[in-house]
């Protein structure tokens, strides 16, 4: 049978990672999250990403734990059985569908800024091109993300680089003076009070999803027990230089209370200093972040689906390769299931955004969860696999249990939040749909081998 081709260099992993963890909802998503907290964003990022960081590892010991896992769900067969399994690869793969929704949402957004044109139309030719990017060899697609992503670290680079700058210039803007006292002048760092903090936390953890991409790729990494450990550990040093230093750099150029949710911070951010071309420029690059997260999705859906039709959870038609060795089945389904983020935006292209990340977030909640709980079993019915681990996860099973319940505070969070509670209380929906359709294709399945087994009986005699 045709399997994955293990294309991806480590120069691609490295760049994945990188992409994974620099998307829309930094770029665009940060400016919703810094209206509710202010300068105490930079904490909400920074305890996330912690978080975050102690998942992937827990998920990189898993990874390499075992010869042959190629998804979350090989994981979550083997420690919490096959109901697990089906419902957190689905789940995953709804995960990126809302994630891919957002980003050609904003796609729409950040055209709009020199086209006075629908949201939904430039949505509709990203997919396109898009899909037959995909269609692909995997190599073009590690290609595709490494010089996407390469421009994202290079427009953070500038803007650090511009910040400190301006900073040691002591530079004035339109909106006052370049200075590290913006982050307390304005209201001080948590400016809208403990509440205003506490509801970031669902954009910051959208601003997370991808990070586990790194995992999703493993199937199709040259040197997996190289090149996947090497892209977790650099995982903090991104968090902080990336998210934190970033955001570090806007608010002192920016007063918090200048900058748009409606509009990306880093585009407000460079057409302050006065050069005509320059926020041109950072919204092309926003564009192509926007552009390169939905590729990413596009890519992550459709091998979750092929690895779901390889476990039999899904039609046998979604394990399916085309002679690149591209699940193309797979990849239409869920390109053509995204494009209903273009219908949204052309619906509410008010509310679609904040709709999109909020079930986004939750479903990635739940997956990441259940890598921890993965883990803890893990640790408890394998000792044997956990002592000969190279990339032992640290300081746990402890910190499973902290990490565990910071998401679960989170859920708690959104469900006070009038505008997250809305899409907190219709995501179960989806895990009771799954759970009745597992229980439906269990029985089917039984029924179906009751047959075999009788037949092959009755031929016997």
């Amino acid at each position: 049978m045709a399997e994955l081709k293990r294309e991806l260099a480590n120069r691609h992993v490295q760049l994945i990672a990188i992409g994974g963890t620099i998307g829309t909802g930094l770029f665009l998503g940060s400016g919703r999250a810094i209206e509710k907290a202010g300068p105490s964003i930079m904490f909400t990022y920074l305890i996330v990403g912690i978080a975050v960081f102690f998942v992937m590892r827990a998920l990189g010991e898993l990874l390499l734990s075992k010869a042959g896992y190629q998804s979350f769900t090989d994981i979550a067969e083997d420690y919490l059985g096959p109901k697990a399994a089906f419902v957190t690869g689905w789940t995953y793969w709804f995960c990126w569908i809302m994630t891919a929704m957002a980003d050609v949402i904003a796609v729409g957004v950040y055209v709009q800024y020199w086209f006075d044109i629908p949201q939904w139309v430039p949505a509709v030719i990203c997919l396109i091109i898009l899909l037959g990017l995909n269609l692909l060899t995997v190599k073009s697609f590690g290609e595709l993300e490494f010089w996407f992503a390469l421009i994202k670290v290079i427009t953070i680079l500038a803007l650090i680089g511009l910040g400190i700058v301006l900073l040691v210039l002591g530079f004035k803007t339109d909106a006052g003076a370049v200075t590290v006292r913006n982050l307390w002048q304005h209201g001080g760092v948590f400016p809208n009070g403990i509440t205003g903090f506490l509801f970031s936390f669902q954009m910051v953890v959208f601003a997370y999803v991808g990070v586990e991409l790194v995992g999703v790729s493993a199937a199709e990494t040259a040197d997996p027990e190289k090149n996947i450990p090497s892209a977790i550990n650099k995982i903090p040093l991104r968090i902080l230089f990336f998210y934190v230093g970033a955001l570090f750099v806007l608010l002192c150029v920016n007063p918090w209370t200048q900058l748009s949710p409606a509009e990306s911070p880093f585009v407000r951010t460079f057409s302050l200093v006065g050069i005509p071309i320059a926020a041109g420029i950072i919204n092309f690059v926003v564009l192509t972040s926007a552009a390169s997260a939905c590729n990413s999705g596009m890519f992550s859906t459709s091998r979750i689906l092929y690895n779901l039709s390889r476990k039999d959870q899904a039609s046998g038609q979604f394990g399916k390769l085309n002679k690149n060795h591209v699940p193309a089945n797979s990849l239409f389904v869920s390109t053509l299931v995204i494009s209903a983020g273009a219908l949204l935006s052309k619906l509410v292209p008010e509310q679609a955004f904040g709709i999109v990340t909020t079930v986004s977030a939750i479903c990635f909640i739940w997956v990441w969860g259940v890598v921890l709980v993965c883990h803890i079993k893990y640790k408890k019915n394998r000792p044997d696999l956990q002592a000969a681990s190279k990339f032992k996860a640290p300081f746990t099973p402890a910190v499973n249990y902290i990490v565990l319940a910071l998401f679960a505070a989170i859920l708690v969070i959104m469900l006070i939040a009038e505008e997250t509670r809305p899409a907190l209380l219709f995501t179960p929906v989806w895990f009771i749909l799954l759970f009745i359709l597992y229980s439906v294709r269990s029985r089917k399945q039984k029924s179906s081998q009751e047959i075999i087994i009788n037949t092959e009986a009755g031929n016997q005699i």
